[in-house]
């Protein structure tokens, strides 16, 4: 989702302005919560594990404007842990905004 990705870039560049080390520490900063937090709703084998997993995606998505993760991450706290749907979409928009190689 090109939109969605677009939200993103214009989110980072207007945190961190004209400066390339802070737009690099905020694209890390997203990514490293992004995975950390992926994987955390990956293992969670109890609601509360699911549901802090899921209510800190919802919180990330909120603060770099992706409304599509708020999205599955609102659909997360709905679903039941390990939903196997859900974590499929995530992991499709994980790899739409963390590049691999």
């Amino acid at each position: 989702m090109a939109y969605a990705r677009g939200d993103f870039e214009m989110a980072l560049s207007a945190a961190a302005g004209d400066d390339p080390a802070i737009l690099a520490d905020l694209r890390a900063a997203f990514t490293d919560s992004l995975l950390n937090q992926i994987d955390l709703l990956s293992r969670a084998r109890c609601d509360a594990n699911w549901q802090v997993a899921a209510e800190r995606l919802k919180g990330l998505g909120a603060s770099f404007h992706i409304g599509e993760l708020v999205k599955l991450a609102e659909e997360a706290i709905e679903g039941a842990p390990g939903d196997p749907a859900v974590l499929h979409k995530l992991v499709n928009l994980r790899d739409r905004f963390i590049p691999t190689g």
